[in-house]
């Protein structure tokens, strides 16, 4: 063989690596260390005495040698990186880091690492959950029937009631409940339930697409885990309760029959009503026993297992305002058909039955508990309300059907039967339905008496009896409050004051001119309204808005005291389009009334005379702000509540300032004017300062006396309507001869029942006067009248200082034209400016408007909302109270025989 052909010879002891190492030398390129033939031991020279590398002769004798720390950690003669990383010398029992691997490969986890992490978590688990299974026990049914009642209790610490607890409840057996029932509860609520094992995973993913998608659900939920949430006596959501909550399930589903099951899930669940278990709601619902019911029925008591809140035809608005009758009468056929339906789909039961039920089995009426008849049932009804609204705490209806709470309330038992008194007072004397049973028919009033100082509701009436009543009148009727909405205009114009008609609609306080109660305004009959920049106000059809006063009285220039008092509207109305309807709207809710549904549209001129329906709770504490110089205090009817010994709720006093003692005062200051010598004289209290506005709306559909002392404050309504609640489209009906009556005002029923009870209510507390008034704003002409100067000055007065001085009457003209005198002056006997019409006077005298009606042996002082004053100190008026004048009731049979003149207001 040739010379160049010829192999050139191998490492001795290399193979390969040598080979390839003298390959790279002989390139020029510098060998890289190789794994395999570069690490030596800590006491071998890296090479042979003769300058040759000492090579290995296998990979298995190069990995010992790097084991044997061929590559020391941190050298400072090695290569870097792996050197410095390298791991220690033993191998620990639970490799991590993990030992021979560099780099970030030493903190992943090998797959024995994992596997035995996953092995270990899940034994502990399963232990976990074998201690959590043996230790739980099934649910008793009948402990569910032990559940506590709610106790109520007066303000003084005495209980009131105890009710509200599942009490009503009866317990059958699975061969009582109709089959009908349990299949629409198992299409309604869990179709497979029969073959389950107590939790359904497709259940739950079916609960989810249906929600995304907005389609009907049976819910996540089988009828096992609700059996088993049902029974648990507190409905906290707690991770804890969840977490035992599965195993009970799965415990019931394994120990128990599914008959067992189905019959203690029908036997529990809550129907609504009161009524727990099917027992009792076949009872409530239908008056029958359950074994009664036939299909259809059994397919709206399913319904109600959703809600019953929002599904009971009934409604239950006191909870949501959204579960009107209407609204869970559609939900409830909707849903009472698809349950139908799909029991047809689930084969138990034939198209031919399904077509029977075509009509929906509306239930009953609710029947209210005897114990809660009369007043109890209302009071008990507001407290639980109020509780839920704010305990803070996510307790709900549910929680409060299952009892063991005890509820202090604010209300005062002796001030509840004063009250009820002097409603029934009324009743007895004045309204006959079987007598004229055209206008003395569904008549209601309604009440309600707050503390001042802390808006504790004292006192309420909601009704003749709760058990046959249902609606609390003392809470939100429908009734409008008429002209007792004009303080809050009068409160808005010394607060914001009047607009200047050079100005936008949105203007500063500097560029407004702040109102005095002294401010002349036109009273004349059918006025025509103006914006504030003087223009004729049109409604969106373009039609003018032409101001009535009650009785067409034209009242002239007046100020807006004299306007309170005989409760003219022109002047509120114009008064309220030139501060701003928006800013009467503000002033009445930082009064403490509420922004809701209840509130009428504040872009229109009559918003300034009542068209909003605040509840008399409301109204009273409202006018209460005023009482405590323009301090507000949320009304509230719970103090605390305890729930099996355990604080959960209480009530704390947060007070805010609405308006300027200046304001406030000066507003009660007027008020005081209604009460002494305006349309609320039948009001005044003996020995007491009283201070108050009367009400009434168009058509004489509701009639309001709402006043206050510096301690209490009270509002009571009246109005005529139709008690079928059944009936969606119920109208307040016009009162036109209720009661023997012409017609009825504020200052008629409700300012008599005002004060029987306020006489009452106030008996031995101490006696006390309003803060007197400071002057405020500027005399301001507005609405047409005319300034008898031709100065710029808004002041009818000459005087330097219009603000802080009564302005002038001015002179007399063929219409009302006199101002009251002074802030807080009264009619004197023989003031004949104070006390004729004729002159603009006050509330008495005066052949020229006045109707003489009047009693045997006297005359008759008949009142109405813009006269309803009778000959008070022209004629010691409410001396021997001979009923009926013409336009309104305690007409004074005056001693001196004064004629009492009548005119109208709002």
């Amino acid at each position: 063989m040739s010379e160049h052909r010829r192999k050139s010879p191998q490492p001795q002891g290399g193979g390969r690596a040598a080979a390839r190492r003298a390959a790279q030398q002989s390139t020029g390129r510098r060998a890289a260390p190789s794994r395999r033939a570069t690490s030596v031991s800590p006491s071998e020279s890296p090479s042979d005495p003769h300058g040759e590398e000492r090579p290995y002769g296998s990979r298995a004798e190069a990995r010992r040698a790097a084991q044997r720390g061929g590559r020391r950690r941190g050298g400072s003669d090695g290569p870097r990186g792996r050197d410095a990383d390298a791991p220690p010398g033993k191998k620990r029992f639970i490799d991590y880091p993990r030992h021979g691997k560099y780099g970030f490969r030493r903190w992943v986890p090998s797959w024995k690492l994992v596997s035995g992490l996953c092995v270990g978590f899940l034994a502990m688990l399963m232990g976990v959950a074998g201690a959590a299974y043996a230790f739980v026990d099934t649910p008793d049914p009948q402990k569910a029937a032990k559940a506590q009642n709610n106790v109520y209790y007066w303000a003084d610490g005495t209980p009131m009631v105890a009710t509200g607890g599942v009490v009503n409840r009866q317990e059958i057996s699975y061969e009582h409940i109709p089959e009908a029932m349990r299949n629409a509860v198992v299409a309604a609520e869990n179709k497979s339930f029969w073959n389950d094992r107590g939790i359904d995973p497709k259940g739950i993913g079916r609960a989810v697409f249906n929600m995304a998608t907005g389609g009907q659900t049976q819910g996540g939920s089988t009828i096992t885990q609700q059996y088993v949430k049902n029974m648990h006596l507190t409905q906290d959501q707690t991770l804890s309760r969840k977490f035992k909550e599965v195993f009970i399930t799965l415990k019931v589903a394994r120990e128990e029959r599914k008959t067992d099951v189905m019959a203690g899930y029908l036997n529990v669940s809550y129907y609504g009503r009161g009524a727990s278990g099917l027992q009792a709601a076949a009872r409530t619902y239908y008056g029958k026993d359950a074994k009664e019911l036939d299909p259809s029925e059994c397919a709206f008591l399913a319904t109600l297992l959703k809600g019953a809140s929002y599904y009971d035809p009934a409604g239950a608005t006191h909870i949501d305002k959204n579960a009107t009758p209407a609204k869970n009468k559609e939900r409830a056929v909707k849903r009472w058909k698809w349950i139908l339906d799909e029991q047809v789909k689930d084969g138990t039961m034939t198209q031919a039955d399904r077509n029977k039920y075509t009509e929906f089995p509306m239930p009953d009426p609710p029947k209210k508990d005897a114990k809660l008849g009369g007043q109890i049932g209302y009071l008990v009804d507001l407290s639980k309300n109020y509780f839920l609204a704010n305990n803070g705490q996510n307790l709900t209806a549910k929680d409060m059907e299952l009892g063991g709470f005890e509820i202090y309330t604010t209300f005062d038992k002796k001030k509840v039967d004063q009250l009820s008194k002097a409603v029934q007072k009324i009743y007895d004397a004045k309204i006959r339905p079987e007598e004229r049973p055209e206008t003395d028919t569904h008549v209601e009033f309604g009440g309600a008496s707050v503390d001042t100082k802390t808006g504790a509701i004292l006192a309420t009436y909601g009704g003749q009896d709760a058990t046959k009543h249902f609606t609390n009148n003392a809470d939100a009727t429908g009734a409008q409050v008429g002209s007792t909405w004009k303080p809050f205009v009068l409160a808005a114009a010394m607060q914001h004051g009047v607009r200047d008609p050079e100005l936008g609609p949105e203007q500063s306080a500097s560029e407004r001119t702040p109102v005095s109660p002294e401010s002349i305004y036109n009273g004349d009959n059918r006025l025509r309204i103006n914006n504030y920049k003087g223009e004729v106000w049109k409604n969106e059809n373009g039609d003018e808005w032409r101001q009535v006063n009650d009785g067409d009285r034209d009242y002239g220039d007046i100020d807006l005291r004299y306007a309170m008092e005989t409760s003219a509207n022109s002047p509120f109305v114009q008064l309220g389009m030139d501060v701003g309807p928006d800013k009467v709207k503000e002033a009445a809710v930082a009064a403490g009334l509420k922004d809701d549904g209840m509130m009428a549209d504040a872009t229109v001129p009559s918003f300034s005379i009542g068209t909003s329906s605040p509840s008399a709770i409301r109204m009273a504490g409202a006018y209460a702000t005023f009482a405590t110089s323009g301090q507000q205090n949320d009304t509230f009817s719970v103090t605390e509540a305890k729930r099996n010994g355990d604080v959960v709720f209480q009530h704390k006093k947060k007070s805010k300032r609405a308006f300027s003692p200046l304001i406030a005062d000066n507003v009660t200051d007027v008020l005081k004017g209604v009460v002494e010598k305006g349309t609320g004289m039948p009001a005044r209290l003996e020995g007491r300062e009283a201070a108050g506005k009367t009400g009434t709306t168009d058509g004489n559909r509701s009639a309001w006396f709402v006043g206050y002392t510096p301690q209490l404050s009270t509002a009571i309504s009246m109005f005529r309507l139709d008690d079928d609640e059944t009936n969606t489209n119920r109208k307040f009906e016009k009162m036109f001869g209720t009661g023997g009556e012409k017609k009825i005002h504020g200052n008629s029923f409700p300012a008599t029942i005002w004060h029987d009870y306020m006489t009452a209510a106030m008996k031995g507390q101490k006696v006390l006067s309003f803060p007197e008034p400071q002057p405020i704003g500027e005399t301001v002409w507005g609405g047409g009248a005319v300034s008898p100067t031709p100065t710029p000055s808004p002041s009818p007065t000459p005087s330097p200082s219009p603000s802080s001085e009564e302005p002038e009457p001015p002179t007399p003209s063929p219409t009302p034209t006199t101002p009251s005198p002074t802030p807080s002056k009264t009619c004197g006997t023989w003031d004949w400016e104070c006390n004729n019409p004729s002159s603009g006077g006050g509330a008495n005298g005066g052949a020229d408007g006045g109707a003489n009606e009047g009693a045997d042996g006297g005359a008759n002082a008949g009142t109405t909302e813009g006269g309803e004053n009778a000959g008070a100190d022209g004629g010691a008026a409410n001396a021997g109270a001979a009923e009926g004048a013409a336009e309104g009731v305690n007409a004074g049979n005056g001693a001196n025989g004064g004629n009492g003149g009548w005119w109208t207001g709002g």
